[in-house]
């Protein structure tokens, strides 16, 4: 497999910051949230510094664990909108959930966004994990974990299938002939299966890049294959360069598996960065950071991901008690990764919950220590690319930036110029070609 010569950086666009109680930052606006002079200097901010994407995480519901961020903020899509009139050239990426929303509506969202920004849009398809987000769908259900991924197989084809409408020069627009449309080049997508029963056609011309890039995150076995068969970029969080290799490697090689290019699927790992210009600098950061969660709110943070487990009853500083199966159809990567952990490390509850909330990784200390740490997990095969999500901002953003982008680039590792105009292009993606266009080649 080739390496590429250059990091890729996408920023998680979450205002306040990725700590727990970011928004208790002095240097963050309170309601940082839906602060769009916030949000335009983060994105900004990334654009400059060359940023593949920006990427808007979500959910579709409140839970009882959920941190303060989650409790007020901008739908994905809306927000990207805004932010597209905003910068030229990152790519944009929304969350959109397969389990709750209908792949038509959503084909013709993306397809817009991707229009109106030029061919820069990708989609993270997640497959939602809460009964309190299918509670706020009628009489929906929430489904089981493999059954989930079985539905988001589905829609994932559904949506390829509706961007594939039309093919690229279907729209001839020619005055004299009074021909806009050639018919011969749209074409129905007549999908029936177990979970969507959709017509098409789709009513909005084909993506500069062919089509959107599709973003997953796949962290359990099913999710992983999931990926392997459909993501062109995936996201992870591996807080170790041994569990990020083990990571990577592996969806390399079921990529391969799966008949696919593992140079065509870039997997970004999660990098929570604290950087100064001393390492005593650093420390004092990642205290202040530390501080703003106590106990009681790590160990809510923890519930989250455990389907609202009740810790009141236990042993803050005994083993960390084995939850396999309240964790088993919900976020089944992440809690495991903390279970093997725990008993490898013979850690408390009260340290997998500090761990959960404000984990200590190795992209910390002086902007040297943050790009060998980088460059390291790059050259070695542990990802792709990152996904930068500053504990704080906008000041955590500033500081990357400003103190490890020129270090990375006085290494050779990061580039001084966008390679494209398109997502795709950024990403080093090839352009999709339709796949209507290609059969009648064939014929």
């Amino acid at each position: 497999m080739t390496r590429p010569q250059h990091i890729k950086f996408g920023l998680l666009l979450e205002p306040t910051g990725n700590a727990f109680n970011g928004w208790l930052d002095p240097a963050t606006p309170r309601d940082g949230a839906i602060d769009l002079a916030l949000i335009r200097e983060l994105v900004e901010l990334a654009e400059e510094a060359l940023f593949g994407f920006a990427f808007v995480a979500d959910s579709v519901s409140i839970e009882p664990g959920a941190k303060p961020y989650y409790l007020n903020r901008f739908e994905p899509l809306t927000l990207l909108g805004a932010v597209s009139t905003w910068t030229k050239r990152m790519g944009l990426v929304a969350t959109m959930s397969a389990g709750f929303t209908e792949p038509f509506n959503v084909a013709r969202q993306i397809a817009s966004l991707d229009l109106l920004s030029g061919g820069r849009a990708g989609i993270n398809v997640v497959t939602s994990a809460w009964g309190s987000t299918a509670s706020n769908f009628g009489d929906a259900e929430l489904l089981s974990h493999d059954e989930r991924y079985l539905r988001a197989e589905e829609y994932v084809a559904v949506l390829r299938g509706l961007w594939d409408t039309y093919e690229d020069d279907a729209f001839v627009q020619d005055r004299v002939s009074r021909t806009y449309l050639d018919r011969s080049k749209q074409h129905l997508l007549n999908h029936t299966g177990a979970h969507f029963s959709v017509r098409g056609p789709l009513n909005i011309q084909r993506s500069p890049q062919g089509q959107p890039v599709v973003f997953q995150a796949g962290s359990s076995p099913t999710g992983r294959d999931f990926a392997a068969r459909h993501a062109e970029a995936i996201f992870a969080k591996e807080p170790t360069f041994d569990g990020a290799k083990e990571y990577t490697g592996d969806l390399k090689r079921r990529i391969a598996e799966a008949g696919r290019d593992p140079d065509h699927v870039q997997v970004f790992m999660g990098a929570h960065v604290i950087v100064a210009p001393t390492r005593a600098e650093a420390e004092d950061k990642f205290a202040q950071i530390a501080s703003y969660t106590d106990d009681a709110e790590a160990l809510k943070w923890l519930s989250f991901f455990y389907n609202y487990h009740d810790f009141s009853g236990e042993d803050l500083d005994g083993p960390f008690p084995d939850l396999t199966a309240v964790g088993d159809n919900h976020m089944q990567g992440i809690t495991r990764a903390w279970e093997d952990r725990a008993r490898r490390e013979n850690l408390t509850l009260r340290e997998v919950a500090r761990l959960a909330a404000t984990p200590r990784e190795d992209f910390f200390g002086t902007p040297e220590d943050v790009a060998d740490a980088l460059e390291h997990w790059f050259t070695h095969g542990a990802a792709d690319g990152f996904l930068i999500n500053n504990w704080v901002q906008p000041s955590g953003l500033r500081d990357f930036t400003r103190l490890v982008i020129p270090e990375l680039r006085r290494r050779g590792l990061y580039p001084d110029e966008y390679r494209g105009a398109t997502l795709r292009e950024h990403l080093g993606l090839p352009y999709v070609p339709n796949r209507y266009a290609h059969a009648a080649r064939s014929r």
